[in-house]
């Protein structure tokens, strides 16, 4: 990455809740971690039934969630600038169950391999805690929206007076 480029993502996570515990300078050491990588509409980021060997944080654009059912397309989510996809699959290290799509012409990602997030867990495990805190929040709230769409639909499903 140039100096400029690495400027602007410095700024953009030094926004972001990821970095919120984090000095400028631990910012920029996470970035020596990762690489930006950039995809066009409807490019595939991460495929279904694939290990995760990295996850992303978005930079520019909107990454979409794919799901298959019954020959299907269904979009079981959506990651804007700031968002942090492919966590589970790259933690829990079991196949994808969704397809991650980008969504928009110019979708800039920040990727941290699997490699560079041992070493850094190694090397500076303060910015590691704060990676798997941010993986954390992200996969509460998905829980959180799943249960709400879950009683929502069950209540629609039942009745109120179960």
């Amino acid at each position: 990455m140039g100096e400029k480029t690495n400027i602007n993502l410095t700024e953009f996570l030094n926004q972001q809740y990821l970095c919120e515990a984090m000095t400028t300078r631990e910012v920029q050491t996470l970035l020596e971690f990762t690489e930006e990588v950039k995809f066009r509409k409807n490019e595939i980021i991460a495929d279904i039934g694939e290990v995760g060997e990295a996850l992303y944080f978005v930079v520019e654009g909107e990454a979409a969630l794919l799901q298959q059912s019954e020959g299907e397309t269904v979009e079981t989510g959506r990651a804007k600038a700031g968002g942090m996809i492919g966590s589970m699959s790259f933690f829990d290290r079991q196949p994808r169950s969704v397809r991650i799509v980008a969504m928009s012409d110019n979708t800039r990602l920040i990727r941290l391999s699997r490699v560079m997030y041992q070493r850094l867990r190694v090397e500076h495990p303060f910015i590691a805690v704060n990676l798997l805190e941010d993986a954390i929040v992200s996969l509460d709230a998905l829980f959180r929206r799943l249960s709400q769409d879950v009683a929502t639909f069950s209540r629609y499903v039942y009745g109120s007076k179960r």
